[in-house]
């Protein structure tokens, strides 16, 4: 079993879409809405850890 989602997407990617057996068949995402759900989650990992752009107002010395 894979332990990431990155893991999982490659061993979705070299297995089959489809796959049937007496048991009854199965059928993965497409590995384009696998990337994009990736993408997403990394994001909102990226999300946490605060804003990438600090605004600060810059005072010169000297001025009152």
């Amino acid at each position: 079993m894979a332990e990431t989602v990155q893991d999982a997407i490659k061993e979705n990617a070299q297995g089959p879409k489809r796959a049937q057996g007496d048991a009854g068949s199965v059928e993965q995402h497409p590995l384009t809405e696998q990337i994009e759900a990736d993408r997403y989650l990394a994001s909102k990992e990226a999300a946490k850890k605060g804003l990438g752009v600090r605004m600060t107002k810059v005072v010169p010395p000297g001025a009152v």
